[in-house]
This record gives C-alpha cells, structure tokens and sequence, in this order.
C-alpha cells in the first residue's frame, strides 16, 4: 500500500477540546453509553464502518480524524484524560477522493467506550464538508475549467466558514470571500467593489471604483459590480475607461426581477437578471471600447445547471460566483458497528463492506 497522503493536523481545526472529551456535542445517548460502559467496566473491542448512501466527493475526513484524536479516550481515577488515540487503529480516504454509494470512507477499531461520544461530531463533519465539496466539484465540472468563486458566507452561520472554505479549495474553487475560508490554507479572501461601496459614494460606481483601485489594485485584482443603476454594458465601459489596466474585472449582478436596461431594445421578452445576452452585451461594449482584457464575472442565482446553460451556449463568461447553491442538499454519513471481539456483529443489512482504498492513519 502506498504511503499515506499528509493529512491536516489537528491544530489546524482549533477543535473545543475539552467540550468534544465531555460530550457537549454529542447526542446524549451516546455519552450515556460511553458512561455505562466505563461504569460496568466493559470494553467491546470493535470494528465501526463509517459510509454515506450516494456517489460524492469526501470531505471532512481530516477534520474526523483530528476528533478522534484528540477526543477519544477516558477520564482517569486521578480525574486526568486519558488519551485514547494510540489504542485505536484508523483507516480512512482522503479529502476530495470520490466515494460511491455505501462506500467505506472510514473505520475505527478498537475499545468502543474510548470514542462512543464522538459519533455525532466526527459524522457531523463529514456531512457538511461532503455536501460543500460535492456542490463545488459539480459546478467546477460545469464551468469547463472557467474560475468558481465561492461566496456563500453571508447564507449560512460564521462559525461554518472555515471548513466550508477548505472544502470548496479541495473541490477546486479559485477563490473565497472570506479570510476564514481561506485560513486552513493559508490564503486570503478575494471580493469585488460591493454595492455598498457604491452607494457610499453617492451612487457613483465610477468614484467608489477609482477610490477603490487606488487603495487595492496593488494588492488584489480589482473586479467591479456594474449592475447599481441597471446599465451594466455603460457602467462596464464608463468604470474601464476610468481604470484602465488597474480594473481586472467586472461582476454582472442584475436582480432576477429586472431587465437589464442593456436589453431594452429586446421588449417586453427580454431575459431577466444574469443571463447569457447580457454578458454577449457587456463583452461586446467592453471590445468595442477598447477594453479587451476586462473579464466578465457572472453571479446571482448560478449553480450546476445554470452554469451548463451558459457553457452551452458559448457566453462570454470568465468566472462564476456561485453562493447559496452551494449550501443545498443533504450529504449524511452513518456509522456502525460491524464486528465486535473479532466475531461479525451488525444490524441487519449493515454488514462489514471491505475496501483495499483504505490506508491506515499513522
């Protein structure tokens, strides 16, 4: 077998230590059973096969793996922890590895009351990150190898940010919005002049841009949402004349309510919010105005189909900011016991499924 894949340390998680030993996380009858257990002094020694019902892409593992070992173990007679992680034997996949349909991601052997507590929180975190990565990998695949900018931080809890960021890196995102999310890795969050900005200077997207690049075009690429007064192709054009080779981008983000007023030649039928004759606009005022190098970033409302549709159909298109979509859907992870004292032992139906992709976790 070959030798293991470097895995984050535990460090990096910033894991509540102590609450994870004591079970603040878990559901309570799993810390009832830990309990009993250490209590009548019986110590099943067990083989737990932790699988998910779907094809998807692993994340989470690094992440479960550091819960096991800093969590398991048990509270001494000297009222110390007692760490367990050396009496346990670990198999498990790698971040990004694609799993199928009750698939074995991960095992544990060993003494069942060293880590019965630490289910919840170890499958926990195998579902999210699995989700996350899944919903990624699905868009990075649909954009054809276009840049995937992952900005769903404002859709969901702060605390989120920062596996969810390093789930989205694996999956093969470009860029995140947040210094959370990039903080595993450590990178820094990107962005583009917000509407904010733009209304901080009266509604001038062309002042906040200026006031903008002066203070950040050495450190970032400059990107500018165009769409404040609803003439994204003028705006594009206005705000690249005014930054020349300082503005790296512009951020088409209609309302899916409005027309565009870039398409008004077009009627009453004319598309609503991003879409793909608003970019062919856009693109074609920016080349007309001499502006060639300014890229076209799309966002509002994209996900695997959308951005299909727009790839399908040719769109001028240089990058995808994808937000909400990617926090949809359901990636759960089950865990169970198959064999205890070295003899088969499972619930019906949730037999041993041996996998030769395991490696052992040192």
């Amino acid at each position: 077998m070959p030798a293991e894949t470097a895995r984050l340390d535990p460090a990096v998680f910033n894991l509540p230590v102590g609450r994870l030993r004591g079970g603040y996380y878990s559901d309570a009858y799993f810390v009832s059973t830990k309990r009993l257990l250490e209590e009548e002094d019986r110590h099943p020694q067990v083989l737990m096969q932790v699988f998910q019902k779907q094809e998807s892409i692993l994340g989470g593992i690094d992440e479960a793996i550091a819960i096991l070992k800093v969590g398991a173990g048990r509270v001494g007679d000297d009222g110390l922890w007692v760490p367990g992680w050396d009496h346990l034997e670990v198999h498990a996949l790698h971040e990004g590895d694609e799993i199928g349909p009750y698939e074995a991601v991960m095992t544990i052997a060993g003494d069942y009351s060293l880590f019965a507590h630490l289910e919840t929180v170890y499958l926990g975190s195998l579902a999210r990150r699995s989700l996350v990565m899944r919903n990624v990998h699905a868009v990075v695949e649909a954009a054809r190898g276009k840049q995937i900018l992952f900005f769903p931080a404002r859709h969901d809890h702060w605390l989120v940010q920062t596996g969810d960021g390093w789930a989205a890196h694996v999956a093969g995102a470009i860029g995140v919005s947040t210094d959370a999310q990039a903080s595993w890795w450590g990178g820094r969050g990107i962005g583009t002049v917000p509407h904010a900005l733009i209304a901080a200077y009266g509604g001038d997207t062309v002042e906040a841009a200026r006031a903008f690049a002066r203070r950040y075009a050495h450190e970032m690429n400059v990107t500018v949402l165009v769409d404040f007064d609803n003439t994204s192709a003028r705006t594009a054009v206005e705000v690249a004349d005014a930054l020349g080779e300082d503005l790296w981008g512009v951020r088409l983000d209609t309302s899916e309510r409005l027309v565009d007023e870039t398409l008004s030649d077009l009627g009453p039928d004319a598309p609503r919010g991003v879409n793909v004759e608003l970019a062919r606009r856009v693109r074609a005022a920016l080349d007309d105005a001499g502006h060639g190098h300014v890229r076209i970033v799309v966002s509002g409302g994209f996900d695997a189909e959308k951005i299909t549709t727009f790839e399908e159909a040719g769109a001028p298109v240089d990058a995808y900011g994808v937000g909400s979509s990617l926090l949809r859907g359901q990636n759960d992870f089950t865990a169970d016991i198959v064999r205890v004292d070295g003899r088969p032992l499972a619930k019906v139906g949730r037999e041993e499924w041996p996998s030769a992709r395991l490696q052992r976790v040192t």
